[in-house]
Order: C-alpha cells, then structure tokens, then sequence
C-alpha cells in the first residue's frame, strides 16, 4: 500500500439510524475502490464491516469497525458505526478518532430518532459532515421530502449538492449542481456512471436548487457575500472553495442523493468526502493534558508520539486487538510506548490496519492515521499512548451508566467455572457492560444500555465462549423493619443428660429512623447475665437480622436494648446465650409491627417535549414521584423517584412512547415503606420461593 502524507488522510464516521444503510454505502465504496471484487450485501451477510456473528444473524451493526479505501490519490478511513441506541456509545467513541462523519439519511422514514442522537453527537464534538439520503430506489421513498425534514431539524445550513434523476424505481442517477453535469448509472449493481445532459424537465428544479447553493454558500463568506452582491455570481472554483470552507467550519452540511443497495452514487459520495471533508492536519490543535497541565496539542508528524484508544477488541486467534488513532508523531511496529492513565509500559504486538477482521501488516504508522496493534496487557479503551519520556494524556471518553440489569444464570456447573474469565474478556471490549456479584442477593448481575444489548452480551457469552447462561429479572434487595415496640423474654433450655443448654435474655425492641440500620445496648446490671455472654447475644441478633420473619428479608433501622436475663453456673454457654438471642429477636419483631421496605431510586428521563404527558402517566401508574424538570437543548430532563420494582420493564414503556427517542438513567436514593397490599405480594411469593414457611407469615 502506498504511503500517504497526513494531508492525503480523510478519517470519516458514518453514522445514521439503525437501518438507514450506514453498512450497504460503506459496502459500496469498498467495491468501488476495488476492495471487493462484488458488492457484499447485508442481507446475505458477507459485507467486510458487519462479520460478528450477531450482526450477520441480526442483519444490523452492533460494533463500530473500521476499513479503509483508497481514492483518488487519497486514503479515507471509514468507521461504519451502529445506529440503535443501545450501541451509541460505541459510535460515540468511534467519533473521538476520526476528523468528520458521513451522515446516512433514509428516503422513505427521513430523520429519525438515531438521527437525531448522533447529530448532536456531531455538534458536541464540533465534527463537519456532509449527509447522503439513501434508498431513494425505494417504494415512498422522496429526496425533497427528506431535504425539508432534515432542514426542518437541523437547519438550513443542510443544503442539496445533487438532485436525482428519477424516483422510486426509476432513479437512475443524479445532476451534480457545483459541476452542472448529469450522471446516469448502470442498472447492474456495477457503479458504471456516464456524463449526460441534464434532463428538460429537472432544468428548472436544477435552476432553483443552484441559486439556492450559490446563494447560501456567499452568505457564509463576507467576501464571496460582497462579490455575489456586486456581480450576481460566483465561478465555479469560488463556489467550490467556499463550500468547503464552510464545511470545514461546520456551517454548512451539503446533501447528497444515493442507493446504496442499487450502488448509484457511492463515487460521488467519495469524491465528496476527498474534495469537501478535512485532512487530520486542517483540524488543527486538540486539547490535552501534558505533564498535568492543560494544553493543546499539535497534530504534526514532527512531536512526540501520542495516539487514543478508542475501541479494544477480542480475536480468537490474535487475543485482544488494541485500536488507536494517532494524533501526533509516527510509531514503528515494535515500538515499546507509555500508558499515563495506567502509568506503565506497552510494547506493541506489530501494527496493522484493519478492514473489517483483515489485518494488513503496517510497518509503521504516522499522524492523521488509524491503526490496530495486538496483545497489549494494561490498556483499555479510552486511554493514551504516547511516547516514553513523555505524559501526554487525551480526555477520556464518556460512556454511558448502564440503564437496565438482569440477573444471569449459569446453566450448568462447567458454564459456572468458565464465566468469570468471559465475563472478563467482554467487559475489556464494551466499557459499558457491567458483571458483578449483588452481595444482598447473591446473583450475578449483568448491566447494559438496554434488552437488546444484554441479550447480545449473552449471545455473545455461548457462541464465542461456550458459556450458556439463563437471563431472569434481578430480585429486588427488600428489606424489613418495625414499626412499633415490643418486650419479649428468648430462653433456650436443653437437658439431654450430662451437660445441658440454658440462656435467658429479656430484650426491648425499638425502631430506629430510616438508614441508622442497628444498635444494640447492654443494660444488664448486677450480673444477671455474666459480661462473657454478652457478645455472644448481641452475635444471635445479628444472625437472626439476616433473616426477617415476614418475608425473609434482612431487618434495618431498629435497637435492641438488652435488660434482664439468667444463666447457670453449668449449662450456659455463648452458643446457648446466641440462640436464646436468635429466639428472643423474632419474638421481638412479630411484636412490634414489622413492615417490608422497598429500594426507591433516582430516575432522570430524557425525552422530547412531545412525550411529556404520557411519560409523567407512566410514572403514575407506576408510584413515581415527579420531583422537576429542566430543558436541554431540544430534550427535557424528567427527575422523579420511583420504586425500583416498578423500574425493571421501564425500558420498553419508555421506548414506546417516545419512538426510542427518550433515555433515562437510574440510581439507588433511599428505602421506603411498601404499600400493605403490595406486602402480601411480596410474602405470598417468599413462600411460594420457600424463603418462608406459610406459618412464619
């Protein structure tokens, strides 16, 4: 492969909703690059950027993966990245590495909620981008109606480039405005195009959708304002210089009209991304931290290496593939490098490039490019390589807090012994997937940015490491308590010949206010019960505590104070004094009003305005507490407090009233009391799970 300078590196995302064609255009650059010798499709699941099994089965991305082509003198690193909202984050850390996006719009569903999300991804990190609307070979699909739907959310700063030729099923090519030149493709999926004239009746709409470009490019530039003021024109190049300064300081956003699948328009696409998208070097300067300080950093071959990892992966055969982007100076393929975030250092495991799974060896690599390396121990997504001597450190990349869990079971006792090194291997590649032990209920949680991701983690735990797991709703870590006093007598007294048992103990039992948990007080006087049994009895509570007498809970916020009692000289003995205790407490709690507890948590939805009234219904429905709201931007921020039972199938509620548009996250707040009927729910199912026996209710 030739060896490019960083100004002839274009490093592009495409991004899009789900199912829009992000893989079926990247699909079609590849073959018209001559990386493929055919156009690999989706459906039939031998594209280069969708190999996990999951996608192929599932026919949509689930990773970010990247590939390269070359064109036209140029080398353009595409990321094709997934589109659902439970993978975002994955396209959020594919966008850290790369200088622009491409952004897919579909032609017959126009902008939708994926849209939406990575576009104001692109506007926090300042990306430029140029949008392609795709399918327009398809039944109600309507370039002018997806043009006014992207104006309409993202502004008019989105401007057409190109018209098609035709609609539906007769769309058989485009005009290019800057170049005023008609092009018709081949029928054949071969990308073939030939120059032609502009058809009679698109001469008009040509006109138009012209003046319109000419008109918004000059309204970006002072100087190509005043000329078109003074001469009523721009030429060519001026129109063509001026639309990309534009784009580079991402004011404008030109439209392109594509179909992916019938493989029209795909080299236009790519001389866009050459002619109008930024090389790594017209970025300019990137924030860092540099011996500790804050500072900027110069994206230039001349400096000290430094490079993010933005993506670790898994190989079988390889082990785990470290995906970097260089930022500054150059790296050899058996170069050792410094980690700051982990404070160690890494010797790389060679240098290769990736299309799709393809490793194509790279001797070295330089700044603008990206670039793969194997078996490194300490480094994980989102930290900084840079070179020895040096402490160059990248801001981190922000993942989301996962918003659902699930509890796993293994399936059998071999599948038990092989979890915790899979378990392991996934969360290395997906920093968003959270695997721990709750220590209340003792199962195995697993935490995701939705079903769809955690069913997929699972998928992914049997087919590539043999590990076959069960998924069932995490049990709710419920609590009890007492509501009123009680004054009780425990005595434990046993003879079986020789040597008997004996303990004796008066106790008061009192509530104490939520969140003290437990304290017990000694009020023994005048040696009732010896000091060496005390212990012993304040141990038989705290056993018992473990084990409520309602539903088999643990008991929180109560006092025990400890008055009275008796001992014999013979049979007393710390493990008599303990159950004696045991005894005395459940007596005590029976008493004095106990009552379950439930966990209540902190929920912040985010949701477009529209949603408002029947999300706050939902919460209703389901014992929330709206607690306020703001705005951010185009979204408003819900915060309430609702029980966590209520919460464990929110997820699918929320995502059908919004059209997934809205997201949420959650965290424990406190505990409170649960409704009486609710209760009886609760200690029909602790007999049903035989954590009760009926006559302990």
């Amino acid at each position: 492969m030739k060896d490019y300078s960083p100004e002839q590196l274009r490093n592009v995302a495409i991004v899009g909703h789900g199912s829009s064609g992000k893989t079926s255009l990247t699909a079609a650059m590849l073959f018209e690059a001559g990386v493929t010798s055919r156009l690999t499709k989706v459906d039939k699941g031998n594209t280069i950027t969708d190999y996990d099994p999951e996608e192929i089965e599932r026919k949509i991305s689930i990773n970010s993966t990247p590939c390269f082509v070359e064109w036209k003198d140029h080398k353009i690193n595409i990321i094709d990245t997934p589109g659902y909202s439970s993978f975002l984050w994955d396209t959020r850390a594919g966008l850290r590495a790369v200088d622009s996006a491409l952004l897919i719009v579909c032609g017959v569903a126009g902008v939708e909620v994926g849209t939406e999300k990575v576009w104001e991804m692109l506007e926090e990190l300042k990306l430029p981008r140029i949008i392609a609307i795709n399918k327009l070979d398809r039944e109600n699909s309507s370039f002018n109606r997806a043009v006014e739907q992207i104006q309409q959310f993202f502004g008019r700063q989105a401007i057409p480039v190109q018209i098609p030729i035709g609609e539906e099923k007769n769309f058989s090519g485009v005009v290019d405005l800057l170049q005023q030149k008609a092009y018709i493709f081949e029928k054949d999926e071969s990308g073939q195009f030939k120059e032609s004239e502009i058809p009679a009746e698109l001469q008009a709409e040509v006109q138009k959708r012209y003046t319109q470009l000419v008109e918004t490019v000059a309204e970006s530039d002072e100087q190509l304002m005043e000329k078109y003021f003074e001469q009523g024109e721009l030429s060519r190049d001026e129109l063509v210089q001026g639309l990309r300064k534009s784009v580079f300081q991402h004011q404008l956003f030109p439209i392109y009209a594509v179909s992916a699948l019938a493989n029209i328009g795909a080299q236009l696409v790519m001389d866009g991304l050459v002619d109008y998208l930024p090389s790594p070097l017209d970025k300019g300067k990137i924030k860092a931290r540099i011996n500790g300080q804050e500072g900027e950093l110069d994206l230039s071959l001349e400096g000290p290496l430094a490079a993010l990892v933005f993506k670790t992966l898994s190989d079988p055969y390889t082990g785990r593939i470290t995906l970097m982007r260089i930022f500054a100076g150059k790296v050899s393929s058996d170069a050792t490098v410094y980690n700051p975030n982990k404070e160690t250092e890494e010797k790389l495991g060679g240098l290769f490039f990736l299309q799709g799974k393809e490793q194509i060896p790279a001797g070295q690599a330089k700044a603008g490019d990206i670039v793969a390396t194997a078996k490194l121990k300490a480094t994980l997504t989102g930290d900084t390589l840079c070179a020895k001597g040096t402490n160059i450190e990248f801001e981190p990349i922000k993942f989301p807090e996962p918003s659902i869990s699930f509890a796993i079971e293994p399936k059998t006792r071999a599948d038990e012994d092989k979890i915790s090194q899979a378990t392991h291997r996934i969360t290395e590649e997906d920093p968003t997937i959270r695997i721990e032990r709750d220590p209340e209920t003792n199962q195995l949680l697993i935490s995701g940015n939705g079903e769809l991701h955690v069913r997929i983690v699972t998928e992914k735990l049997k087919k590539r490491y043999n590990v076959d797991v069960e998924l069932k709703p995490p049990k709710i870590p419920y609590r009890e308590t007492i509501k009123g006093r009680s004054d009780v007598q425990g005595k434990y007294k046993k003879q079986t010949g020789g040597r008997g048992q004996y303990g004796d103990v008066k106790i008061k039992m009192e509530p104490l206010p939520r969140g003290k948990d437990f304290e017990f007080e000694d009020k023994i006087f005048g040696g009732a019960i010896p000091k060496n049994y005390i212990p012993s009895i304040e141990k038989g509570i705290q056993e018992a505590r473990k084990k409520g007498v309602l539903a088999g809970y643990p008991v929180v916020d109560f006092k025990v104070i400890l008055y009275d009692g008796s001992y014999h000289e013979v049979d007393s003995s710390d493990i008599a004094f303990k159950i004696a205790a045991s005894m005395a407490f459940k007596k005590a709690m029976k008493e004095a009003r106990p009552t379950i507890l439930e966990p209540i948590m902190n929920v912040e939805i985010y949701t477009p305005e529209a949603y408002m009234g029947d999300i706050m219904g939902a919460l209703n429905s389901r014992r929330g507490k709206v607690q306020g709201m703001e705005q951010k931007g185009n979204m408003r921020i819900l915060r309430a407090q609702v029980p966590m039972s209520e919460m464990l199938d929110f997820e699918p509620t929320l995502t059908s009233i919004t059209g997934g548009r809205g997201s949420f996250l959650m965290e424990f707040s406190h505990y409170e009391e649960v409704p009486a009927q609710i209760q009886q729910k609760i200690i029909a199912e602790a007999v049903k799970e035989g954590r009760i026996k009926p006559e302990e209710e």
